[in-house]
């Protein structure tokens, strides 16, 4: 046991994942994972919930703060999810009241997973970040966050940064556009109108790793399909570049495999749009966490 120890959980539409983290190190211990469509299933998704967090906290007495982070829209008090996409069971539920119910002597900590991650990287990041910064995650949707003078910015009534819903071009928004089931459906439409030569099958059945695999082998319609995602996502990122005047953006997520691939037409928009003023000294990282990403920004809401 560690001096200061707290119970992180992420979750998401396909699994619930937990564990106690250490708020020194970053190290984290007694993971778990459960999927999430059977606790939707039941009805009961905040007492099955509970129940794996009874056993953690069985596991580990010396825990009493636990962080949630949540994929979507919470109450400004940071106690109920408004609007959960991905698990609408949860939507209006009194989930902080629920808990500290059955768990009275523990504090409780909700917030939107980006939000989470973002402050996760400030933490526990491989490097420190002096600075605000703007957080991308690219995954099934498109998320997002800003880190203000060390805190989480969350706006006028508490669900500030949704770059995924900003309007972008073929009259959607920025998420329908490059979400992960939309860069597919994108790349399988621009296979069957490529000509030239190309490893990707033209039978419908390309998966993101395939192509971030052809990418890397110098594959001409790969890159031309990161091209447009790069095009699609610098252009919504200049919006907010503006907005916020920040010069620091981290980029993280699932499909942030394809960094290196998206960043010529990202950066070529920044170039186009930007002032001179927002464009000198802006810095573009791939943020380090990877999949603990979640996990570890819902601990770091305890601090």
């Amino acid at each position: 046991m560690t001096a200061t120890e707290y119970l992180g959980i992420d979750i998401g539409g396909t699994n619930v994942k937990m564990g106690i983290v250490d708020a020194q190190t970053g190290k984290l211990s007694n993971f778990y994972s459960h999927d999430s469509v059977s606790w939707r299933k039941s009805g009961h998704f905040e007492d099955r919930l509970g129940e794996a967090i009874a056993v953690q906290l069985s596991d580990n007495k010396h825990v009493t703060k636990v962080g949630i982070g949540l994929p979507g829209m919470i109450n400004l008090a940071r106690t109920t999810p408004i609007e959960i996409t991905a698990i609408p069971e949860l939507n209006n539920v009194p989930l902080v009241d629920i808990l500290k119910k059955r768990f009275p002597n523990v504090d409780f900590f909700l917030e939107n997973d980006a939000n989470a991650a973002a402050l996760g990287e400030f933490y526990f990041g491989e490097e420190k970040i002096n600075e605000s910064y703007i957080f991308i995650t690219l995954g099934t949707g498109v998320g997002g966050a800003a880190i203000i003078g060390k805190k989480v910015f969350t706006g006028g009534r508490g669900n500030a940064m949704e770059p995924g819903h900003i309007p972008s071009a073929n009259g959607k928004v920025l998420e329908r556009n490059i979400g992960k089931n939309e860069l597919l459906d994108m790349a399988t439409r621009m296979r069957k109108d490529f000509t030239g030569t190309t490893q990707l099958p033209d039978d419908g059945t390309i998966t993101t790793t395939g192509l971030v695999a052809a990418a890397s082998e110098g594959d001409v319609l790969a890159q031309q399909i990161f091209d447009n995602v790069g095009a699609l996502l610098g252009e919504g990122l200049c919006n907010l570049i503006g907005i916020l005047d920040i010069n620091l953006i981290l980029i993280g997520g699932g499909l942030s495999a394809s960094y290196e691939y998206i960043m010529p037409a990202f950066k070529e928009k920044l170039t186009y749009w930007l002032t001179k003023y927002h464009a000198d000294g802006l810095t573009i990282k791939r943020a380090t966490l990877g999949n603990d990403a979640g996990l570890l920004g819902a601990a770091s809401l305890c601090f």
